[in-house]
């Protein structure tokens, strides 16, 4: 491949992930702001209670269920699909099998999810539904709803393969489409069923359990269907691979799939162990600390507080896996097919080293920057905020108190998202093996603080809290992984850590605006009056003039950020790309 190709080829790529990157985040956009009044008529039918089990207990099932299935299965295969440098290319991946561009023995690790999934959901919903506690399994149709959940799981990892292929394959538009009208579907299903409960139902409120279990049904049937009805020349069944007689049945089975991406898969597998104990950490710690009611409290705290790192951050993270998993395998320059195999016997070029390092600086910047913005103007408006986000019999839960945690924690949240994107993407198996010690020790940590904090009196704050630890510590384990990793390969002056601080003057407006809205806020009583009066109290003359000034200077703090990081989100336009 000649220099200009190889140009051409990195700039079909940029443009690629960024374009990617854009149609996530429109999906996430509309998909929110859409569920977004379905959600506000749902918390408003759906009691506490029953909100808590769902979205706290139901959810940590399923997390579970999925998570461990499929996220080693997920990172491996990012490595092995194969590579299309054009956008012709992805044109014709969508009318070609599988077989066409894989070997059978890489395909058929895409359907391992489904393969262990199955059995896993049986476990997991079965042992669940006999260790609950009392008040959880008490409520109506709980064994329903939780079966039903289970089942969720399973049509979920029925379109595991595809997923798969359209992520490897850089089909963004397959699954904005898919996951855009899954989300939709699921949302509508849980306020049409919520509805129904409460206006025709014989007993009001019995139906709240099966209304969310059937809102995650329908999400993985509608996923499931709109991928079939992408991919319909896609083989549904694992490919036979010639087995020697001598080695028989047991031969059959592990020849079937390559064994440096199924190695891969089981180690990053046992490493989602530990990542899962610290995702879903708060789950299992509010579970066991917290009442049903303030379950249910956190639920929806968490769920209004998680907007930004779902619309914004999340696709990002995605993205930027798929982006550094094919930047930095150092098949994307060979000419044949780009398997496992070559990740371990060559080194990325320095052009790609560059780009890397580029697109990483650039991605901690702006979150440094608008990480400040948040911090400073959503802590000051957090109050003012709550009575219109919350419904009424949530504002005397622990939604409010841990809203107001959850302002530090998204900043925090961002930067390890985008720092174990990489890791993830570059690590071979003795660095995971490596990061699966550290995660045990990070898990550690984080129970034992969460617990300490509760002991306190921070009450649901204290997982907030912990988990911000918690990432702090991730995050510098990432960063030293990073240098040491562009050290080995002589490009360690490549990382200009300095140029992710945000800006002097940026850091000096936020303190002073933090200190004008705070010193106004306190004068006019800003906070009284919004207690006082509720909702009403928005439109009184002094809460008013209030968010007026806050929103002045954001709109100036924006400006600036703009100036100095946000415009390294829109591509250069300066070389042609033909």
């Amino acid at each position: 491949m000649s220099t200009q190709q190889s140009i051409q080829s990195d700039g079909r790529l940029v443009q690629a992930y960024l374009s990617s990157a854009s149609s996530l985040m429109a999906l996430q956009l509309f998909s929110r702001l859409f569920t977004f009044g379905l959600n506000q008529a749902m918390f408003r039918m759906a009691s506490p209670e029953a909100f808590g089990t769902a979205a706290i207990q139901f959810e940590l099932v399923l997390s579970t269920i999925l998570f461990l299935s499929r996220e080693g299965v997920r990172n491996a295969l990012l490595r092995a699909w194969p590579n299309r440098s054009s956008a012709k290319d992805e044109t014709e991946a969508t009318r070609s099998t599988t077989g066409d561009a894989d070997s059978a023995s890489v395909t058929n690790v895409a359907f391992l999810p489904l393969i262990l999934g199955l059995p896993f959901a049986i476990a997991t919903a079965f042992l669940y539904a006999n260790t609950a506690g009392k008040d959880t399994r008490s409520q109506p149709h709980f064994n329903l709803a939780i079966s039903m959940y289970a089942v969720a799981a399973v049509m979920e990892l029925l379109s595991e393969p595809m997923h798969n292929r359209a992520m490897g394959e850089v089909l963004t538009g397959v699954r904005v489409k898919a996951e855009g009208v899954a989300i939709t579907s699921k949302t509508a299903t849980t306020c049409f069923v919520l509805l129904y409960d409460s206006r025709m139902s014989a007993h009001s409120g019995e139906l709240g359990l099966v209304a969310f279990a059937a809102g995650q049904l329908a999400y993985g049937v509608f996923l499931c269907a709109m991928y079939l009805s992408h991919f319909r020349g896609m083989s549904w069944r694992p490919t036979h691979i010639a087995s020697s007689k001598r080695f028989g049945l047991i031969y059959k089975l592990y020849g079937s799939f390559d064994p440096q991406i199924l190695r891969l898969s089981l180690t990053m597998t046992a490493q989602s162990l530990f990542k899962h104990v610290l995702t879903e950490g708060d789950k299992l710690i509010l579970s066991w600390a917290s009442p049903l009611q303030d379950q249910g409290g956190y639920a929806i705290a968490v769920n209004y507080g998680s907007l930004v790192a779902r619309i914004v951050f999340q696709p990002i993270e995605e993205i930027l896996r798929v982006y550094f998993s094919k930047v930095l395998s150092p098949a994307k320059d060979m000419e044949q097919i780009p398997t496992i195999h070559a990740e371990y016997a060559a080194h990325p070029s320095r052009t790609s080293l560059q780009q890397a390092s580029d697109a990483l600086i650039s991605l901690l910047a702006i979150q440094s920057s608008l990480g400040v913005i948040l911090v400073t103007f959503g802590s000051a408006y957090i109050s003012i905020v709550l009575y219109i986000l919350l419904p009424p019999q949530y504002l005397s839960t622990s939604a409010p108190n841990v809203l107001a945690a959850w302002i530090w924690y998204v900043p925090v949240l961002a930067v390890n998202g985008g720092l174990e994107a990489f890791v993830s993407s570059v690590a071979i198996p003795k660095d995971l093996n490596r990061q699966s010690r550290w995660m045990a020790g990070f898990s550690i940590i984080y129970i034992s603080t969460a617990i300490g904090l509760y002991a306190q009196g921070f009450g649901d704050t204290s997982l907030v809290y912990a988990n911000i630890i918690n990432l702090s510590g991730r995050i510098v384990y990432a960063l030293q992984f990073i240098s040491s990793y562009f050290r080995s390969h002589h490009a360690g002056h490549l990382l200009r850590w300095k140029d992710i601080m945000p800006l002097p003057r940026l850091i000096f407006l936020a303190v002073l605006s933090s200190f004008v809205i705070h010193y106004h806020g306190h004068k006019r009583d800003i906070s009284g009056i919004v207690k006082a009066g509720g909702k009403t109290a928005l439109l009184d003359i002094s809460v008013v003039t209030h968010v007026g000034l806050g929103g002045g200077l954001a709109l100036i703090s924006i400006t600036i950020w703009w100036m100095s990081s946000g415009r390294l989100l829109v591509p250069s336009r300066h070389a042609k790309i033909e």
